[in-house]
């Protein structure tokens, strides 16, 4: 149940979050993302780091996990958002712009990830995982 409950709370705050990005750095709908992208690619690098660090520690509880991952990071990233806005590129005929976008998202949120989960390895002073498990625990 505290699980279910971090990630409802994490929700609340990702979409505030989430929100106050849009409000900061607004764009015309036939316009690049580019908020939406460095979201999504800050929202990629924060997993990757949490993954490689914090939730390597035994002690890290699965309600932590829960709300930061799921929850929080779920929320402030959305993949449906870079779907309209590529959707929404290729409506106004801006087809090269619409693939650079994906292939930034796609390939940048990789980059990213990896980046945070080496980083996050770094600091945790251990092996970077090669696999990403929940210890038998599901969120």
């Amino acid at each position: 149940m505290r699980s279910y409950l971090a990630v409802a709370v994490g929700g609340l705050i990702g979409t505030g979050l989430r929100l106050a990005c849009d409000l900061a750095f607004p764009h015309a709908d036939d316009a690049f993302a580019v908020e939406t992208l460095v979201v999504n690619l800050v929202g990629a690098f924060a997993l990757g780091w949490l993954v490689g660090g914090p939730w390597t520690r035994p002690t890290t509880p699965m309600w932590l996990k829960a709300g930061l991952g799921p929850g929080v990071l779920g929320s402030f990233t959305t993949l449906s958002a870079v779907m309209a806005s590529l959707l929404v590129l290729g409506r106004e005929g801006e087809w090269l712009t619409a693939s650079a976008y994906l292939l930034a998202s796609v390939a940048g949120g990789l980059a990213a990830a990896a980046a945070g989960l080496r980083i996050g390895s770094l600091i945790a002073h251990r092996p970077m995982p090669t696999e990403v498990t929940d210890a038998g625990e599901t969120l």
